[in-house]
């Protein structure tokens, strides 16, 4: 298991939701109300960057298709057909950094 830099406290403030990598695996992590969640970035409708979306509350719209996921679990939560759940993360916050583990 190894640990990803999302970025620092201050950057990732309640709302947003940033992208990182590793070993070529693009994975979101947002912050809700303060608690920060990861899981992975690409929609498996049809490969959108779900960072690129819409976050309301813990859920998240994706800008191509609209379908919409937990960030909490990587669930999806609504979209016209049945599409693949995405895996989750643990997200841990080390002094003002906020580390996504893999």
């Amino acid at each position: 298991m190894g640990k990803i830099l999302a970025g620092k406290t201050s950057e990732i403030t309640p709302g947003k939701i940033v992208k990182v990598e590793s070993d070529g695996k693009a994975i979101l992590v947002a912050n809700v109300d303060g608690n920060y969640y990861a899981m992975d970035d690409v929609c498996t409708h049809q490969g959108a960057s779900l960072s690129e979306g819409m976050i309301e509350g813990s859920t998240i719209t994706c800008p191509w298709h609209g379908s919409t996921w937990d960030c909490k679990t990587g669930k999806l939560v609504a979209f016209a057909s049945q599409l693949n759940d995405l895996a989750s993360y643990k997200v841990v916050v080390e002094s003002d950094n906020v580390f996504v583990e893999t």
